[in-house]
């Protein structure tokens, strides 16, 4: 993805220098809501049971609201999305003890854990607004707290959004313009997460019954949310759509990797590239980010 080598290490080395700000993808993202609850010392450190019985766990990937109902940007844009497919790999689930915590720098030493085979593209804006988080993979387990989810994020192999670890495509409108827009992303992430933080406990897993866990995707770090102040954190560091529309082309907007390295600003470009790895957590619960990689 280059426009000139020159050009490339620049923006690389500001992208890294962003990053390095980023060292987790808490930076700029919302706090968790007091309605939202995390583990107990004791439900963290559940381990497998006695006898190493086993029940299903469902492994999961949720774009929240913003993606299946559509939602305002900080710039006053309409988003609908039709499709927005992300390429799953390396999903892997993890027992630990002490729990895993993201923003400490230290590894995750896992007691237990299991794999999902293969690279999964699912699509998060699947269903309507009463749809489930959208299910990737059912894998047998040992019974315990599963309090950590590692993935990477991968260029698909087949599919619809084949050749990109993420796949945008939507209807964009403000103020009587309607713009259709496609956003392909071929950079490649891994994601390495705590405990899952909400409403609901996830990943205690009992045996021979089922627990999910989730992935979940804050894309409202990319284009920013309209209903919250302007001077939010979450606004602050967002792209928004404004530097999306500018490159449309008789009205549309169709780009990838290498056109929004050579159309965009090199200082959005780089706020583009510092955004990516804040956009996996699980639930309100932060991801290490340990890989970007532009290929």
């Amino acid at each position: 993805m280059q426009r000139n080598f020159s050009k490339a290490l620049k923006i690389s080395a500001l992208g890294c220098l962003a990053l390095g700000v980023l060292a987790s993808c808490g930076g700029e993202s919302p706090t968790a809501t007091t309605s939202e609850t995390k583990p107990t010392e004791a439900e963290s450190t559940e381990t497998a049971s006695a006898g190493g019985e086993s029940g299903t766990l469902v492994i999961r990937a949720n774009g929240e609201d913003f993606v299946r109902q559509g939602f305002t940007t900080k710039d006053g844009w309409e988003i609908e999305f039709d499709n927005l497919y992300v390429s799953l790999a390396d999903i892997t689930a993890a027992q630990t003890d002490p729990p895993f915590d993201p923003e400490s720098g230290d590894s995750l030493e896992a007691k237990a854990e299991v794999k999902v085979d293969g690279t999964q593209v699912v699509d998060l804006a699947e269903g309507d607004e009463g749809a489930e988080p959208v299910a990737v993979s059912e894998v047998e387990a040992p019974a315990g707290r599963f309090n950590a989810l590692a993935w990477r994020m991968v260029p698909a192999e087949s599919g619809p959004s084949e050749g990109y670890s993420i796949w945008m495509q939507g209807t964009a409108t403000k103020e009587g313009e309607e713009i259709p827009f496609t956003v392909k992303v071929n950079e490649e992430l891994a994601f390495t997460c705590g405990d899952f933080v909400g409403d609901d406990r996830k990943g205690i897993l009992t045996a021979g019954e089922a627990a999910d866990l989730e992935a979940t995707f804050h894309f409202d770090h990319l284009f920013g949310d309209g209903s919250a102040p302007a001077d939010d954190g979450l606004n602050t560091g967002a792209l928004g759509f404004e530097p999306l529309a500018a490159l449309a082309e008789n009205g549309v907007v169709d780009v990838d990797s290498p056109a929004l390295q050579a159309e965009l600003s090199e200082a959005d470009y780089t706020k583009f590239l510092s955004i990516l790895p804040s956009l996996g957590h699980v639930g309100e619960g932060h991801c290490a980010e340990t890989k970007l990689t532009t290929l």
